[in-house]
């Protein structure tokens, strides 16, 4: 699992590797991951190769060997990526409730009604008000 230390968002070749391989559901391999970025991208097999071990050594992604190849899949899920990124740009602030307030009058009704259910089917210890 990555380190819950501050992480930066990804680079653009990294969350088009990313995009991919979360899309994919499934482990990739090098090459699967070069033909998935095409015709948009065209990267070279070993930048991409590059750009999987160096998101591996970071802990974005395991990998198992395939043969002499590895295969690569995302640690997180992207859901999870996306709410690690909040849950680190909340904690930046240091008056929280004011940003949770802001975002909510920023974002979009359909945005909103999601927000509002998650809250009430949240596992008891996590709602608003009660001890975790």
């Amino acid at each position: 699992m990555p380190s819950l230390r501050r992480s930066r968002p990804f680079g653009d070749l990294e969350a088009t590797v990313m995009d991919r391989l979360w899309t994919a559901e499934r482990p990739l391999l090098v090459r699967d991951v070069v033909n998935l970025m095409r015709p948009q991208r065209t990267p070279a097999y070993t930048t991409v190769m590059t750009v999987l071990g160096n998101l591996h050594r970071k802990g974005w992604l395991r990998r198992c060997r395939d043969g002499q190849a590895w295969r690569y899949q995302p640690v997180l899920s992207r859901q999870s990526y996306t709410a690690l990124l909040m849950r680190e740009a909340l904690a930046v602030s240091d008056d929280r409730a004011g940003v949770l307030a802001r975002f909510v009058e920023e974002i979009d009704p359909e945005d909103a009604a999601a927000l509002a259910a998650a809250l009430r089917e949240a596992p008891e210890g996590h709602r608003p008000g009660t001890a975790s």
